[in-house]
């Protein structure tokens, strides 16, 4: 089952910039597709497989900083293709 994940850290620090950098390229070099902006990072592909990912990766980044944050938005099917038509 593919799913779409929105993604947003935000560490509630001084050096916020940096840990959130770190956490992007953290998730670089996949098999996933992944969209980054200025809010959010998006990230398309199998569901158990992302979690798995998203999983070591976020217990990574609390084991590592104090007051972390982190909002999912997470749609069943792949909605990277998706294009607004209004």
């Amino acid at each position: 089952m593919n799913v779409s994940i929105e993604i947003t850290l935000m560490p509630l620090n001084n050096n916020y910039k940096e840990v959130i950098k770190n956490f992007i390229i953290s998730l670089r070099n996949n098999e996933f597709k992944i969209f980054e902006n200025p809010l959010s990072t998006q990230i398309y592909g199998d569901y158990d497989k992302i979690m798995n990912l998203l999983n070591s990766k976020i217990k990574s980044v609390f084991s590592d900083n104090n007051g972390i944050m982190i909002n999912l938005k997470i749609v069943n099917g792949d909605r990277s293709n998706y294009q607004a038509n209004f």
